[in-house]
């Protein structure tokens, strides 16, 4: 890959947690060589208030963030994308659009805190439990050599922190 800002949009169908948290981490963690974007398949048209809170305890920036269509992304005169990184397993199962310039695709499967259904505190751990883990696979997507890679070593090796973080997460749940 050419040594140049490398641009990742992340995806799910609400674009309203997982995504948004993502696009954070990455811009954050990406030192200038990452920019992050994200966006739903079918967008809820706002952040979740807890993504929100969570983002700004951790210190980042909120006021631009907001939920949009991935057609933002699909048009000549969009970002031209590297990579694209499915976060929802309804949004990978979707028929996407077809992205300028063939980026590649990974999928990581991350639970959706704003589906889950209990007391607020619980809430609020499946939002730090969703953060954590795509802040772990994030750390794991930065360090790459990405300027030694060509895009089928890109695409296999953003596959691979997907499933290798559904392992960790499935020990985890058999633990418990």
């Amino acid at each position: 890959m050419p040594d140049r800002t490398f641009n990742v949009l992340f995806l799910c169908t609400g674009n309203s947690a997982r995504s948004i948290i993502a696009e954070c981490a990455l811009n954050r963690l990406g030192n200038g060589r990452f920019r992050a974007f994200s966006a739903g398949s079918h967008p809820r048209g706002e952040v979740h208030p807890m993504a929100l809170e969570l983002l700004r305890q951790r210190g980042y920036e909120t006021a631009g963030l907001r939920s949009k269509s991935w057609n933002e992304f699909a048009t000549p005169e969009s970002p031209r994308l590297d990579c694209i990184i499915t976060v929802c397993d309804n949004a990978a199962g979707e028929v996407c659009p077809v992205w300028p310039g063939r980026p590649v695709a990974a999928h990581w499967s991350i639970d959706d805190p704003a589906a889950f259904v209990g007391v607020e505190e619980e809430k609020r751990e499946a939002f730090e439990r969703a953060y954590v883990e795509l802040e772990a696979r994030i750390g794991r997507l930065v360090s790459l050599p990405f300027e030694s890679l060509d895009r089928e070593s890109v695409a296999r090796r953003a596959a691979e922190i997907g499933r290798d973080g559904e392992t960790t997460r499935g020990n985890r749940e058999r633990e418990r």
